[in-house]
């Protein structure tokens, strides 16, 4: 363990020894608002986090990667221009070529299903952004085998959060954002928000004298309207547009971040979806009836021999292109049973739904050594039915038990000839015990989540290889909500989580004439896998001017019984993205009537980038601080992120050499690294 790492634990230990001293005020109460019903993240039977927006702004994030580090055993890789995959519990998918989405981690924003879309998490006019660990089933199907992360937005009635806000930094990078909402009559009000975020990246391109082949360039709208029809009844309307055009272009023979390509990649987004909600009070409770639709186009692409051409006589030229549109269709009606009007002898509150959901995907592939470009078309369609069970069984004791059967029916076609269709029905869902002892609440849970099933498109897979089977698993979790003081909040869970049919994503290498490397991707079955661990949150009001948050993640997490395509046995081995240990510190000082001082430390310890070979992240230790003044409706803010310009990584391959240099005799690790230090002011406008 470095200096850095011993400083930034026993921060986290003083923290914890001193906060249960602490007698003064109140902690803020947080509302959930991913689960069937709104409710206090203290009484949520789950390990959960709710990020504010002001935290949000705080860390200067235009995206979930620039946010998820303040979040327990929750991790990321690039691979592209954004953190685009997420795990968590180390859970969770690192890449996507020529495959169909086939996500664990569920990405909601507001009501629509983004999952396997991660360039979507773009953060504007938010709310709230929260993370539930653990499958999430019974809420949001197969999508949630790790988890779902839910970007709230606000409301359209949110008529005192109006506000307009410019912020420039280094790296020649600026970013608008302009939100507004207006009360039309008694019955409707409507919102806009616009934002637009620029920047050159880190990158610099030696060959083409360039500092913008690695550049982030996103746009996008919001439209929101709230209409109250009657006393009863409530329709909420939204569309959302996102125009995303960033560079790709990361990474170099040198891991050094100057870069020689002659034809650097591009990841690029349009997105066009709109949805409608209405809500319907009944005696009973009240009825749901949402429905989506939302058109994507993909570019993805990048120059494979990381150089230019004549860079050296053993030298080769070659680009990978992918092109993909996904259309997605969702309905879903909802009864939630009021509060008032209970079953069983009125101790049982309950929800009954049911959901559609079909999409389109077609994938252009272009690629310099194809005889030809590589088409596909895959359509995966799901119908669930789902119920829940919120019963009182004593004072203060409650058990809540909930279940959802989905049936994941896919056809897949490409024009090399390969067809299949599969069609499988899944049970998953969640029993919670809690009591509450005082303001304490404890629970215990057991939970059990689903994948569905896939497919490996690459004609150099052998055909036992190229269907995967679906993955199950079970979630045991035991957790504690309780103030340990006036002004401590404290969180923790432990939990064992057990695999079956663990999808395991691997690759297999081979080279050509040319020495050119060709990457076979492969998902397969492992027998078995475990993920277990342990989550830590603390809010902490140490006095009036001084605010402290922070959290700690332990996860040990493994395969067995796996053979990896190179046809080598493994008997266990620790999983890909998964570090062991994930920690976060947040302090807030006002040292001044309108003066802020805000310190944030992530910290991450060493971790393997892939289940196909050894490379490894090394621990990373990451500083950011800001400087804020508040006067009136004003807000200005000078901050600096990544304040010591540490080096760490966001994706990782090993196993092979990409480098004529030495002949392409010596395997080496590659990276993509993370930002460097960036610096700027931002300043907001409340209206």
């Amino acid at each position: 363990m470095n200096v850095s790492q011993k400083l930034f634990s026993l921060s986290l230990l003083s923290v914890a020894l001193q906060a249960t001293a602490q007698t003064e005020s109140d902690i803020e109460r947080v509302t959930v608002y991913g689960d069937f019903y709104q409710q206090s993240l203290a009484q949520l039977s789950a390990s959960a986090s709710v990020i504010s927006d002001a935290r949000v702004s705080s860390r200067q994030a235009d995206h979930l990667d620039g946010l998820l580090r303040v979040a327990p055993n929750v991790n990321f890789n690039a691979g592209a221009s954004r953190g685009r995959f997420v795990q968590i519990r180390g859970i969770g998918e690192r890449s996507q070529y020529a495959e169909p989405i086939n996500p664990s981690v569920a990405l909601m924003v507001d009501d629509f299903d983004f999952s396997g879309l991660g360039a979507s998490g773009i953060l504007f006019d938010t709310q709230q952004v929260e993370v539930f660990r653990g499958p999430q089933a019974t809420v949001f199907g197969t999508g949630a085998l790790a988890g779902a992360v839910l970007i709230k937005s606000n409301d359209a009635d949110a008529t005192d959060n109006n506000y307009v806000s410019a912020r420039v930094g280094s790296k020649d990078s600026y970013r608008v954002e302009l939100a507004n909402s207006v009360t039309v009559n008694d019955s409707l009000a409507v919102r806009a928000a616009v934002y637009h975020n620029r920047s050159d990246g880190f990158v610099k391109n030696a060959f083409l004298q360039r500092e913008d082949t690695n550049n982030i360039d996103e746009s996008a709208v919001k439209l929101a309207a709230k209409w109250q029809i009657d006393n009863a009844t409530t329709l909420n309307v939204a569309y959302r547009w996102y125009d995303i055009d960033n560079g790709y272009d990361a990474f170099s023979l040198d891991n050094d971040n100057i870069t020689h390509s002659d034809e650097p990649g591009f990841d690029r987004q349009q997105t066009h979806a709109v949805s409608a909600n209405l809500a319907t009070k009944l005696d009973s409770g009240e009825l749901q009836f949402i429905v989506t639709h939302a058109s994507h186009n993909i570019g993805y692409g990048y120059d494979e021999d990381w150089t230019y051409t004549g860079f050296h006589p053993w030298g080769y030229t070659s680009t990978d292109h992918y092109y993909r549109e996904v259309d997605t269709q969702t309905a879903e009606i909802r009864f939630i049973g009021s509060e008032q009007v209970k079953l069983f002898n009125n101790t049982t509150r309950w929800v009954v739904g049911a959901r559609l959901e079909g999409t389109e995907e077609q994938v252009l592939r272009e690629y310099t050594y194809a005889d030809g470009d590589f088409l596909s078309e895959y359509k995966p369609v799901t119908m669930a039915v789902y119920g829940q069970l919120d019963s009182e069984l004593a004072d203060n004791l409650n058990l809540s038990f909930g279940i959802r059967a989905e049936n994941y029916d896919f056809s897949y076609a490409d024009n090399a000839g390969l067809a299949r269709e599969h069609d499988e029905t899944m049970l998953g869902g969640k029993l919670a015990l809690n009591y509450l002892i005082g303001e304490q609440l404890w629970y215990a849970s057991i939970s059990r989540g689903f994948k569905g099933a896939g497919i490996n498109p690459d004609q150099n897979v052998q055909e036992a290889s190229r269907f995967y089977d679906a993955e199950f698993n079970w979630n045991y979790e035991l957790g504690v909500k309780a103030p340990l003081a006036d002004t401590v909040n404290l969180r923790a869970a432990v939990f064992v989580m057990k695999r079956e049919d663990t999808q395991v994503s691997d690759y297999d290498v081979q080279y050509r004439d040319d020495n050119s490397a060709e990457f076979i991707d492969i998902i397969d079955n492992a027998d078995l896998g475990t993920n277990q661990g342990a989550e830590l949150e603390l809010s902490w009001q140490a006095a009036n001017n001084w605010q402290v948050n922070a959290s700690l993640g332990y996860l040990d997490a493994y395969i067995e019984k796996y053979t990896r395509a190179d046809g080598s046995f493994v008997a266990r081995q620790t999983q890909a993205q998964a570090p062991s240990v994930t920690a976060n510190l947040f302090s807030q000082f006002a040292f001044a009537s309108d003066w802020m001082w805000n310190l944030e430390i992530d910290y991450t310890s060493r971790y393997r980038f892939s289940d196909g070979h050894d490379v490894k992240s090394p621990a990373t230790t990451l500083v950011h601080t800001q400087v804020v003044w508040q006067q009136a409706d004003w807000e200005t803010t000078l901050w600096v992120n990544n304040v010591f310009d540490e080096t760490y990584y966001t994706r990782g391959f090993g196993g092979f050499s990409n480098d004529p240099r030495d002949y392409y005799e010596f395997e080496e690790p590659y990276y993509q690294l993370g930002n460097g230090r960036q610096f700027g002011v931002s300043v907001r406008y409340q209206f």
